[in-house]
């Protein structure tokens, strides 16, 4: 028998998964406990949809985060700190800094998690830090560090 998984079934198949099972599995086992369906055109079109939907959802947040790398490029966010006479900041500037700046200075609300801070920003000067937006599509941002 035919049969469209609705929930993941160990040693059987992934959600929206078609597969063919014996009968015997399908009729007492997978139908009744709601793990499967029968395979119908009804259920294979449905599967259909839901794929191609999630194709597009996939491409319209690439776009957006394409769109977003492109405003990030220009941008350079500053941050005031107070410092000692060599230039040495008295604490460090983190990511939750930069983040929170960003989103007051140009209104772009971004991820802390997302922003690759390689060592910790304990003196004042300009940097340039990686921001993750998507899979494979990154933005460099432009943080100065500046005397209060």
């Amino acid at each position: 028998m035919r049969v469209v998984f609705l929930t993941d079934v160990k040693g059987q198949g992934k959600k929206d998964q078609v597969k063919d099972v014996s009968d015997g599995y399908a009729r007492n086992f997978l139908l009744p406990k709601g793990l499967a369906v029968p395979a119908d055109a009804k259920m294979l079109n449905e599967i259909k949809n839901r794929e191609s939907s999630r194709q597009h959802k996939i491409e319209v947040e690439k776009a957006e985060a394409n769109a977003l790398a492109e405003k990030l490029k220009n941008i350079v966010v500053k941050i005031k700190a107070q410092g000692g006479a060599d230039g040495r900041l008295y604490g460090s500037v983190t990511t939750k800094d930069i983040a929170e700046a960003l989103q007051a200075q140009h209104g772009i609300s971004v991820d802390r998690r997302k922003l690759t801070l390689n060592d910790p920003i304990k003196a004042h000067g300009t940097y340039i830090l990686e921001l993750k937006l998507y899979t494979e599509i990154t933005a460099k941002v432009t943080v100065s560090v500046l005397d209060k």
